[in-house]
């Protein structure tokens, strides 16, 4: 997995990249910890180029939530393919 972070005034924008598996774990706490140091804002999370999850980073996902400080601050968005069935099977909110 690899990720971007965008700082804009109203949040912050992550692109993740690649596959997302529990070999991510450490990243993924890396990544946690960023969103925890701006925590009071919103969150989107751009899964266009992630290519897999596994059930792991659904977990992962959930930390994240969690870290923002709910579901009303996090925005998933551009899931395809597998991913997008995934996070639909687990019934993750995406946006349009």
């Amino acid at each position: 997995m690899k990720y971007a972070i965008d700082n804009k005034a109203n949040g912050m924008n992550i692109a993740l990249a690649g596959r997302i598996t529990f070999a991510d774990f450490a990243d993924m706490n890396a990544l946690i910890a960023t969103i925890k140091e701006k925590s009071g804002r919103m969150v989107t999370l751009d899964l266009t180029a992630v290519e897999f999850i596994d059930s792991s980073a659904l977990g992962m996902l959930l930390l994240i939530r969690d870290a923002v400080g709910g579901q009303n601050r996090l925005s998933i968005q551009n899931a395809k393919g597998q991913v997008k069935r995934i996070m639909s099977l687990a019934r993750f909110p995406m946006a349009a």
